[in-house]
C-alpha cells in the first residue's frame, strides 16, 4: 500500500478538518499526518479569534477536540514555519503539504489619518482580549468615545466587548490581564459605522441580538436610517435573515434611547448606517480626535451613493473592522492584492501564472479569503483533499519520510514543541485556574508559561 506522509501547517478548524476528511475518506493510501502550528495550543481562530462570551461558537472546539483525541494525528505546536521548519525541510520528510494558516491581520482601510495614534486594528484588539501570546498584555481604553468601522460580525464583537462591563465577562475564559484592562476602561460610548443601510449589513441576527442583551448599555439607533427604499423593502420581504435583523432594529426604535434621547444606562452603543468613512481627524500631536463620515443614501438597487453631506463624531479611538487579511509564508507563492495563496481549488499555483506547484496545497481562509462559516471550511477542505488524492503522481519524493525524522530535526534545532499530551496538560491547567473562581477557565497568556505547562517543565 502506498504511504502518504502529509504535513499540514495550521492547527485551526481548516487544518484539523482537512486531516479528518483525509483519514476518514482515504483507503488507497496508508496515511500519516503531522499538524504544525506556531502557537503552543491548537484550534486557531476558534481559540484566538472568537469573543470569550460566545460559548455557543466555542462549542466547535468540542468537535475539533474529538478529532485530535483519536490519536491518529500528531501535533507539533510552538513551531514557526520558515524558521523552525522550512519548505525545504518538508520536501525532505513529506510527500505533500497543506497550508491552513488562515487570515489573522487586519485588512487595510485607506483613509486620511488612519495611522493616527488611537487608530487601531480590530484583529489586534481581538487577539488581545482572547489572550494571544504574541500581542502586548496591555491595551489602552482611556477614551470615553470610540468608533468601530465596519458592519460585519467582527465589528459587532469588538463593539460589544468595548461596551460590556468587565464583571459580566467573569463567567467566561477571559484572561486576567484582559479583565483588569476592561475593568479600568473609560469607554462610555461606542459608535459603529457602516456605509450601507440596515438591510445590507453583513452581521448575523445572533450577533445583533446579543448587543441588545448587554446589561446597563443603551442601544442607540436613528430614525433617519429607516426610511427604506423599494430595494431594502424587497430584501426584508424575501430574506429571512434580513427580516429578523430588521425586526430587532425596529424593536430598538421603541426604546427611550432612540435618536440618543432618554436612555438611562451608563454606557451607550450607537449604530450609524449610511455612513461612509472619510477621515480620522487628528490634533496637533497626531492623536485621533474625531471620526468624519459622509452621509450616503440608497441608490435604488441595494447599494448607496454619496450625498456630499459630511458629519463628524468626537472619538479618542478608531477601530477598523473591515475584514481580515492573509500573511505571506516563506517560499510559498502569495497574492498580495487578495491576501491569499494563489490556487485552483486548493492546488497552489505559481505567482502570476496558472502553473501548479507540485506537492503544495491550501485550504481555509488562506485559500479563499476570510469569508464563510465553519460549513464552508469543511467543504473547502474536501475540495483540496480530493485534488491531493488524485495528484499522487506529482507528490514529492522525500529523502526520509520516517515519522522519527521530523522529531529529530526539531530536536537538533532546539525547538521546544508541544504535542497532544501537552495540550491536555495546558487545557486542564487553565480549567483548574478558573475552578476556584467558578469560571470556565482562565487562559494562560505567556508563551513560555504555555510551553512550560505543556511540556511538564
Amino acid at each position: 500500500m502506498t504511504k502518504l506522509r502529509l504535513a499540514i501547517v495550521g492547527a485551526g478548524p481548516a487544518g484539523i478538518y482537512a486531516a479528518d476528511i483525509l483519514l476518514k475518506a482515504e483507503r488507497k493510501f496508508d496515511v500519516s499526518i503531522d499538524l504544525f502550528d506556531q502557537l503552543p495550543a491548537p484550534y486557531g481562530l476558534v481559540r484566538y479569534g472568537v469573543a470569550p462570551d460566545h460559548p455557543r461558537i466555542k462549542g466547535i472546539i468540542t468537535a475539533l477536540r474529538d478529532v485530535l483525541d483519536r490519536g491518529d494525528i500528531r501535533i507539533f505546536g510552538n513551531v514557526h514555519f520558515g524558521t523552525d521548519l522550512t519548505l525545504d525541510d518538508l520536501k525532505r520528510h513529506y510527500h505533500a503539504v497543506i497550508f491552513a494558516t488562515g487570515a489573522v491581520r487586519d485588512a487595510d482601510l485607506d483613509l486620511p489619518g488612519i495611522d493616527a495614534a488611537g487608530s487601531l486594528g480590530a484583529a489586534d484588539f481581538v487577539s488581545w482580549y482572547d489572550g494571544h501570546p504574541d500581542v502586548p498584555r496591555e491595551w489602552s481604553l482611556d477614551a470615553e468615545s470610540v468608533a468601530v468601522v465596519g458592519n460585519g460580525n467582527v465589528a459587532l464583537d469588538v463593539a460589544r466587548m468595548l461596551a460590556k462591563h468587565a464583571e459580566d465577562l467573569l463567567p467566561t475564559e477571559i484572561p486576567e490581564n484582559v479583565y483588569q484592562g476592561l475593568w479600568d476602561s473609560r469607554v462610555t460610548d461606542v459608535h459603529v459605522f457602516g456605509r450601507r443601510g440596515p438591510a445590507q449589513v453583513k452581521f448575523t441576527p445572533l450577533e445583533l441580538r446579543e448587543l441588545g442583551e448587554l446589561r446597563d448599555v443603551d442601544m442607540v439607533v436613528y430614525d433617519e436610517d429607516f426610511d427604506y427604499d423599494e430595494a431594502a423593502q424587497a430584501a426584508i420581504a424575501s430574506n429571512k435573515q434580513v427580516m429578523v435583523i430588521d425586526r430587532v432594529l425596529q424593536s430598538w426604535r421603541q426604546r427611550p434611547s432612540v435618536n440618543n434621547a432618554g436612555g438611562e444606562a451608563s454606557r451607550r452603543l450607537h449604530l450609524h448606517f449610511y455612513a461612509k468613512p472619510v477621515e480620522v481627524r487628528t490634533d496637533a500631536d497626531g492623536a485621533a480626535v474625531a471620526f468624519v463620515y459622509e452621509r450616503t443614501r440608497p441608490d435604488g438597487q441595494g447599494g448607496v451613493v454619496g450625498t456630499g453631506e459630511r458629519r463628524e463624531v468626537p472619538v479618542g479611538q478608531v477601530y477598523r473592522a473591515v475584514g481580515y487579511f492573509g500573511s505571506p509564508l516563506p517560499g510559498v507563492p502569495f497574492d498580495k492584492r487578495h491576501g491569499v495563496i494563489p490556487n485552483h481549488e486548493g492546488q497552489v499555483l505559481r505567482k502570476d501564472s496558472n502553473e501548479r506547484v507540485p506537492g503544495v496545497y491550501a485550504t481555509g481562509w488562506i485559500k479563499r479569503g476570510p469569508v464563510g462559516l465553519i460549513g464552508h471550511t469543511k467543504s473547502d477542505a474536501m475540495e483540496t483533499i480530493r485534488h491531493l488524492i488524485n495528484d499522487q503522481g506529482s507528490w514529492w519524493n522525500p529523502d526520509d519520510p520516517s515519522e522519527q525524522a521530523v522529531v529529530d530535526l526539531l530536536a537538533s534545532r532546539g525547538v521546544s514543541w508541544t504535542d497532544l499530551e501537552g495540550w491536555h496538560r495546558l487545557d486542564q491547567h487553565e480549567i483548574s485556574l478558573g475552578a476556584p473562581h467558578e469560571r470556565a477557565r482562565i487562559k494562560v497568556v505567556d508563551r513560555d508559561e504555555m510551553v512550560a505547562v505543556s511540556t511538564g517543565a
